[in-house]
């Protein structure tokens, strides 16, 4: 096989790209064939999202993984968590899931993990793969190689998500649910029945929850605000307690209250923190750098330890399996859980959500007041910058020697007496991300969110 241009759909950890150019038949059979090779696989767990795409991308992935010699267990339509989980259950190789989750409609893209179903990023292999797609300098084909009809093992996911829920203390809400049209419906429909058998007193009400490639409501992105009246109308509209929404391949979930008020991630985070603490009282806690007061808060005074880690995916998880916390949380709606293999989950925050509103018999936005109250933030705003680097060292500058604190886990944050920022560059976009949060004054996160952008855009 002859070798084709760089690959530019690979990134840090996962893959996506532009179909047809940057990702299409022939580059996917070729991923198959060297993630097979690199990392070793026997049996391996592919999936895939709605997308039209999905299909034949995996169909080819199927195909480079078998002349490879791996035996391919075929999840079908999946999320991303059921790769993740099926990885480990049937004791497979590796997992791969082909997803776009929140990209545009011209994009697709995969998310591989190997054995343990343990992230893959350029130091452990991703890089490796790339040069073998690209070179095509494959071993010889092998024999041995087959396609396994798995969508079974969904039955065991719901179970293993149903150890996250204690039923006895459950009562009685309204929730809605909104699927947008990925890839989510078909579990969730398992996951209810499961909880509707286990006695579990909750009326769901679903909308858009009929996977469709062609998403006739957009694509499934909750965490824009664009987005957020598709879920929060039907909340208000159906009387619901809470609202739930996930995005493409429901590796994410948001959360909005029952007056349809999206709820920041951030505050999130702190929510889910209090409940594994409420189970397992000192463990560790593991949040990103950008917004970290009010978790750290609720992490101290519920006697957790609070472990602070780079940004994504990879970096999360990597810090939860070497501390054995319990819990690690992102503000963009990526939620990690040490009984779920230290990976992401879409499905688990709500159940936990559920609980928690019911254990402390308020509603998701009275937990919420005291909270937000307590530690406001701007939520996270981006900038095109081109040149990032100069832009942050001259806010440090002005900046620098003023702060009681700094820190470079992920970009700079600075800290004062009463505020804090995060700035750091994309990794993938000419964007700058900005998240100021203050100890109980709203006025102020205005006020240096006005000093900030001036200083960015000027």
């Amino acid at each position: 096989m002859k070798r084709i241009p760089p690959l530019s759909c690979f990134k840090a950890y996962d893959i996506r790209g532009r179909l047809g150019d940057e990702l299409n038949e022939d580059i996917a059979y070729r991923i198959g064939r060297a993630y097979a090779e690199v990392i070793g696989v026997g049996r391996v767990v592919l999936g895939r999202d709605v997308r039209p795409t999905s299909v034949s991308l995996a169909g080819q992935v199927a195909r480079g993984l078998m002349a490879a010699g791996a035996e391919v267990h075929d999840l079908g339509l999946s999320g991303t968590e059921e790769t993740y989980f099926a990885t480990t259950h049937l004791a497979a190789d590796g997992g791969i899931c082909i997803t776009a989750s929140h990209n545009p409609m011209d994009y697709n893209g995969m998310k591989m993990v190997k054995t343990g179903s343990a992230p893959i990023n350029n130091s452990e292999g991703m890089s490796a793969i790339k040069a073998l797609a690209e070179s095509g300098k494959f071993s010889p084909k092998k024999v041995g190689g087959k396609l396994i009809d798995a969508r079974a093992t969904r039955e065991a996911y719901v179970d293993k998500l149903m150890e996250f829920i204690d039923i006895t203390a459950i009562r009685p809400l309204k929730v809605l649910v909104n699927a947008g049209n990925g890839a989510a419906g078909p579990s969730f429909d398992t996951l209810a029945t499961a909880l509707a058998k286990a006695g579990a007193p909750i009326e769901f009400i679903r909308i858009h929850h009929t996977p469709d490639g062609s998403f006739p409501v957009g694509i499934p992105n909750p965490l824009l605000n664009e987005n957020w009246h598709l879920t929060a109308i039907p909340v208000i509209s159906h009387g619901a307690d809470m609202g739930v929404a996930w995005d493409g391949d429901f590796d994410r979930c948001f959360f909005f209250d029952h007056e349809g008020d999206f709820v920041a991630g951030e505050y999130v985070v702190g929510l889910l923190a209090e409940a594994l603490l409420t189970r397992e009282p000192g463990q560790k806690i593991v949040h990103d750098p950008r917004v970290i007061w009010a978790t750290q808060d609720v992490v101290t005074q519920m006697g957790g330890q609070a472990v602070q880690s780079q940004c994504g995916h990879s970096f999360i998880k990597k810090v939860m399996r070497k501390t054995g916390a319990v819990y690690g949380g992102e503000m963009s709606a990526h939620h990690y859980f040490r009984d779920f293999m230290a990976c992401d989950s879409g499905m688990i925050p709500m159940l936990l959500m559920i609980e928690i509103v019911s254990r402390r018999g308020q509603s998701l936005r009275d937990l919420l007041e005291e909270r937000k109250a307590a530690y406001p933030s701007s939520g996270e705003i981006n900038f095109c910058v081109t040149d990032q680097a100069s832009v942050i060292a001259a806010i440090e500058e002005t900046y620098g020697s003023q702060a009681e604190s700094r820190d470079e886990t992920d970009g700079l944050s600075l800290s004062f007496k009463h505020w804090r920022f995060n700035l750091r560059a994309s990794n993938t976009e000419q964007l700058l991300r900005l998240n100021i949060e203050a100890r109980g004054k709203p006025d102020m996160v205005a006020e240096k969110l006005a000093e900030l952008r001036a200083l960015i855009t000027g």
